[in-house]
């Protein structure tokens, strides 16, 4: 019966999870390879890196004010 009461809590809090999913996740994962190769002086690739995580960012906060709206 254990099994059955947590498989029922995850499938609850599943569609709390709208939109945004896991960008904030991605956008962290972006920084961290943008301080990486800033560390290693591939600026390029750190500046592209950054570019992405700010976009991912920018998405995932409009995606949860629409999320809280809604």
């Amino acid at each position: 019966m254990a099994g059955q009461s947590t498989a029922a809590t995850i499938l609850e809090l599943a569609p709390l999870q709208q939109f945004g999913g896991d960008l904030i996740g991605l956008a962290i994962l972006f920084l961290v390879l943008a301080l990486v190769a800033a560390v290693l002086g591939a600026s390029g690739v750190a500046g592209i890196s950054m570019s992405i995580a700010k976009w991912l960012v920018i998405i995932f906060v409009v995606l949860a004010i629409v999320s809280f709206v809604l």
